[in-house]
């Protein structure tokens, strides 16, 4: 490349694991490429009038790309329109977005909630009670991923959802909300959760009660494959954002080097089990990142 272009990366927040990855693959892509990457993540997490102070900020900079995960895919329309309408390609990734980009790179999160909901119901052999801790309304992929669930219970006559809760897809507020339930509800065979990071809430609930349940998660980070490995998780799905990422941004880069890219590549997300999960014990930071043809026909 006889140009070194910069590229504006948008993430929701620094708690979530997840969007740890997603950084590190970007800067692993963009370092690839004799890029340069720069990271607009707002102090508090998913704040949406913060990251909106950061849009302002890099169209300032001029960046010659962006690659935009949104806090909210509604309340940020207005303003990734407003990067587009200056001529700098934007790849959407993670959350989906109405607003005409470039790209959206992503997995199917219907299928994603209702993948890791059947294999739960499968672990309690078609009956009980389960709850769930759903993920932020405000994005588009917790909302798909409980839409997954309430396809998956209508398979399943025999399990009954007697409660839900908010945990806005971090491990504290799902803490909480997994103590509300338990306090609510004395029997409680499984839970479902829209992220790995709320599991692990639940987890810490369910151990603070000292009470027992089969627990699922998704995105398949670390310490949730060492849950599965001891069994204190069933199992999880890889979504994974650092997979989705590096494809954005090798999206915009094809894109600024005037190659193709498609309106939208999807990314496959597998289930995690005790029987497949030493794939996924490798750390981000030794993974090798995804090729643009591992994906992309």
């Amino acid at each position: 490349m006889t140009q070194s272009f910069t590229l504006a990366v948008f993430t929701k927040n620094r708690v979530n694991p997840a969007y740890d990855a997603a950084r590190l693959a970007v800067d692993r892509i963009a370092a690839e490429a004799g890029a340069r990457a720069v990271h607009y993540v707002p102090a508090t997490p998913d704040h949406v009038g913060e990251q909106k102070a950061l849009v302002a900020e890099a169209l300032a900079a001029r960046p010659d790309a962006v690659l935009f995960n949104p806090t909210d895919d509604v309340a940020m329309e207005e303003d990734v329109a407003r990067i587009a309408a200056a001529g700098i390609p934007v790849a959407v990734f993670i959350n989906r977005m109405r607003v005409p980009v470039l790209t959206f790179v992503g997995s199917d999160d219907v299928r994603v909630g209702e993948t890791i909901a059947r294999a739960l119901f499968r672990g309690l052999v078609g009956t009980g009670k389960v709850v769930a801790l759903d993920g932020t309304p405000g994005a588009r992929t917790a909302r798909d991923r409980t839409e997954g669930l309430k396809r998956a219970l209508a398979e399943y006559p025999g399990i009954e959802l007697v409660g839900s809760r908010v945990g806005y897809l971090q491990e504290a507020p799902a803490r909480t909300a997994m103590a509300e339930l338990l306090r609510a509800h004395p029997q409680i065979d499984g839970v479902w959760t829209a992220n790995d990071v709320m599991a692990f809430g639940a987890l810490k609930a369910l151990h603070e009660a000292g009470r027992n349940a089969t627990v699922v998660g998704i995105n398949g980070l670390p310490a949730a494959i060492e849950h599965i490995e001891r069994g204190t998780m069933l199992a999880s799905v890889d979504f994974s954002a650092f997979n989705i990422a590096a494809i954005a941004a090798r999206a915009v880069l094809r894109r600024l080097l005037g190659q193709p890219v498609p309106t939208e590549v999807m990314v496959p997300a597998e289930l995690i089990d005790r029987s497949n999960c030493h794939r996924w014990k490798v750390p981000f930071a030794q993974r090798p990142v995804p090729n643009w043809a591992d994906f992309v026909r």
